[in-house]
């Protein structure tokens, strides 16, 4: 019976040392917790093509506030097809109530706009209960004259702001606005819009954009 007994003591110290290595703090729990219902902004990215135009994180990506979506990589060129892109806001909390955020897709002047598709003004939907995604554009850029201009804006009633940082990895001229360096962002918030030019062709590299959303 002692020897019974003795085991289960010790069976009972080491369930309760198990328990208590997998009970999270509460304030950590609790961090956690409102983190997933965070602010996030996502990208859609996916080729219809030849897939080496379509470079970077592709398919459907959502980050934080605060944080950076992984590059996506505009090579498009004489192969066939091109890239589909589209953007959207979740936000569970409703931190973004009053923000109102575009993306504008149009062809430069004089260039072919069949290089553009679906050219327009369109919403980043926010959504509450569900990731959504707005319209899609879709670049098809080579060697025919011109290129897609893409320009991002957001209004809002605070500091709202949301960083493009746009680099180029080959020949510069491909990437109209490229900043020098993948760790500078350039700011679209209220009064401030920022365009990119998308005129990739055969020449060597592509361009890569990348985004963040700052609520405060």
């Amino acid at each position: 019976m002692k020897g019974i007994t003795r085991k289960a003591l010790v069976l009972s110290a080491a369930a309760a040392t198990v328990a208590a290595a997998s009970v999270v703090p509460a304030p950590l729990a609790q961090a956690r917790a409102e983190r997933l219902v965070a602010a996030q902004i996502g990208v859609q990215f996916n080729p219809d093509g030849n897939p080496g135009q379509c470079g970077g994180r592709t398919g459907e990506q959502w980050v934080f506030d605060g944080q950076v979506t992984e590059a996506i990589r505009f090579d498009t060129d004489s192969r066939p097809g091109g890239c589909r892109l589209a953007f959207g806001l979740y936000d569970p909390q409703d931190e973004l109530r009053g923000v109102a955020a575009t993306y504008t897709f149009r062809a430069t002047p004089g260039g072919d706009p069949a290089q553009c598709g679906n050219q327009g003004t369109h919403q980043l939907p926010i959504t509450k209960t569900s990731r959504t995604f707005g319209d899609v554009v879709r670049i098809d850029t080579d060697n025919r004259p011109g290129g897609c201009v893409l320009t991002f804006a957001l209004t809002a009633p605070g500091t709202t702001t949301l960083y493009i940082n746009y680099t180029s990895d080959g020949d510069r001229a491909q990437c109209g606005n490229a900043l020098p360096l993948p760790g500078v962002f350039s700011p679209a918030g209220n009064n401030r819009e920022v365009p990119i030019r998308i005129d990739t062709d055969d020449r060597s590299g592509g361009c890569q954009l990348r985004l963040r959303l700052n609520l405060f």
